[in-house]
């Protein structure tokens, strides 16, 4: 008989790491197949084991649970793959959505592999793909940045980073920290660029508005229910996109402009390197070359 593909794999074949979405919100988007899964798997390893029970709502008696999240995703990871070596079944769920999209598990499932365990899995509800269908954005092609730094000066960093791209960017966000993302999206990409904001999506109190940057902000900052819950920010990307700058050519140009101490601090605040990797650099395209 021939082996199954991994969309038609049971339960049944023991040894097999299963990787389950679950709703964001609405209970109702729990899969037929995500709730037989989790109803048959011999294990659950999942963030919070209260928030996983709700799901009991939709697929019925659930399995022991352990918690992996990224305090315990390290130390638990060489148990599970023996689990699951030894012939046990293994579903792994986020708190919300699709694993490993800004959710623990990528030791886990990196680890299954590299034990040559059958991964497996079992699309659903994702947060950032929810508010990108949605979004009335350019959707052909864009950029998943997750979480931004929770300080301004590296999350403004971070976003001059992302300033020239012209794929449309994906963030997400604690909806308390909107006010100060919004500003700081103002102050980095103008005022006028175009984004969705995705709050609570498919929860009772569900926001979705389309309005450039600094409306959207404003809009934000003066209702106190906006600042509640989980948000997902769409913004279009640069109107302008503009060509990557090489590394090494940027390093010759701050070397012959700036003193070394001055294009050292530039070149860190503009790149992923920290400032003694950025004065080595410096340094050495102050040296003279061979006559």
């Amino acid at each position: 008989m021939p082996e199954p593909s991994a969309n038609e794999r049971t339960v049944s074949q023991a040894g097999t790491l299963f990787v389950v979405a679950t709703p964001i919100g609405n209970l109702d988007d729990l899969s037929p197949r995500a709730a037989r899964v989790l109803g048959e798997v011999d294990l659950l390893a999942v963030e919070d084991t209260r928030i996983t029970r709700r799901l009991s709502e939709r697929a019925g008696p659930l399995p022991r649970m352990v918690v992996l999240n990224e305090h315990s995703e390290q130390a638990r990871v060489g148990e599970l793959v023996a689990g699951l070596l030894a012939g046990g079944s293994l579903a792994l769920v986020s708190d919300a959505g699709t694993p490993l999209i800004s959710d623990p598990g990528f030791r886990l499932v990196q680890a299954a592999h590299e034990a040559g365990i059958a991964v497996s899995p079992v699309p659903g509800p994702c947060a950032a793909i929810a508010a990108l269908s949605a979004a009335g954005l350019p959707s052909d092609r864009f950029h998943f940045e997750g979480f931004l730094p929770p300080r301004q000066a590296a999350r403004r960093r971070r976003l001059q980073a992302l300033a020239g791209l012209s794929e449309t960017l994906l963030f997400y966000a604690p909806a308390r920290d909107l006010p100060a993302v919004l500003d700081d999206m103002v102050a980095v990409f103008g005022g006028q660029r175009l984004a969705t904001l995705g709050r609570e999506l498919t929860k009772r109190h569900e926001t979705l508005w389309q309005l450039p940057l600094a409306e959207l902000a404003a809009r934000v900052g003066t209702d106190a229910n906006q600042q509640l819950g989980e948000a997902v920010l769409v913004v279009a990307g640069s109107p302008e996109a503009r060509s990557p700058i090489a590394l090494d050519a940027l390093v010759k140009a701050l070397a012959a402009e700036l003193p070394p101490s001055r294009a050292a601090k530039v070149l860190a605040g503009l790149s992923h390197l920290d400032r003694r990797e950025a004065f080595a650099l410096i340094e050495s395209a102050r040296k003279p070359g061979p006559a």
